[in-house]
């Protein structure tokens, strides 16, 4: 990603969690970065379409005591005058947004340098009957996916992609049925639900493997294994290219540990002919 103005203030704000009316005003101070160290808290806000106190809490969430810490800040990481035309990013917002994620996959990439980690979770996996796979809100997507090409491997895959007070049910009938471990995908905001699955399953006796955006985040001391995939916050809503690519990855590694799992997908394959499921 390129030096310029722009990409240091995306740096600025990567790492921290913020509200959508927080990042609001990010996007705006990004796509204005040349312009917006000379602006005062109100214009800002009025430049974003938020309130002033709105701004206040934003640099406070930054790390500054106040707006007038983090314009000063700013100033010192873009041009010290107001450009009078060229030198503009050559990135717009929506790719640096892609760079990001292309950042995110390089150091996912280089994490697997060391697949011990990936290969003992596929071992945990693959010797789990049945598996529970958890994923709730913003993580609903990332289990879904994986549940649905792992049952074509795996003899009994169990989705858990809807909270409430039967989740704990559901869990306790795979822990009855024969489940071992369990696979959570966990990635921001962390509803409070993952975390009581977790600390449900644990004490059911699962061993739990979770894909987490950290190491660090909430879900982490309630896990067993926890290997981590980045998220990009280039946008209003988190991207989760990693976090899907390790998904796959742990997939292929299942598999690998599943010693039917090939017979099996020639299996699903001769059946998905002999009912016209796809087109050609």
């Amino acid at each position: 990603m390129s030096d310029s103005p722009a990409a240091r203030l995306q740096k600025l704000f990567e790492g921290h969690r913020l509200t959508p009316t927080q990042r609001r005003i990010a996007h705006c101070m990004v796509r204005g970065a040349a312009e917006v160290p000379f602006l005062s808290s109100v214009e800002l806000a009025e430049l974003a379409g938020v309130s002033q106190p709105s701004v206040t809490r934003f640099a406070v969430a930054l790390g500054f005591d106040g707006y007038p810490a983090l314009r000063r800040h700013l100033r010192e990481v873009a041009p010290a005058e107001r450009p009078e035309g060229g030198g503009e990013d050559p990135y717009n917002e929506y790719q640096q947004a892609v760079q990001g994620e292309i950042e995110n996959l390089r150091r996912l990439s280089a994490m697997l340098a060391d697949p011990a980690p990936v290969q003992e979770a596929g071992r945990l996996l693959a010797g789990s009957r049945p598996l529970p796979v958890l994923g709730l809100r913003a993580a609903s997507s990332q289990a879904r996916g994986f549940a649905y090409f792992a049952a074509k491997v795996h003899p009994d895959v169990r989705l858990l992609d809807e909270g409430g007070s039967m989740l704990a049910d559901r869990i306790d009938a795979a822990v009855t049925a024969g489940a071992s471990a369990m696979l959570c995908f966990a990635l921001p905001r962390h509803p409070r639900e993952v975390v009581e699955a977790l600390e449900h399953g644990r004490a059911a006796g699962l061993t739990v493997v979770t894909v987490a955006d950290s190491a660090f985040a909430p879900v982490a001391r309630h896990s067993d294994l926890l290997i981590p995939a980045p998220v990009g916050t280039g946008l209003a809503f988190d991207t989760a290219c990693a976090p899907m690519l390790l998904g796959r990855v742990l997939l292929e590694a299942m598999a690998d540990a599943l010693p039917d799992a090939q017979s099996r997908l020639e299996a699903f394959d001769a059946r998905a002919v002999s009912r016209g499921l796809f087109v050609e």
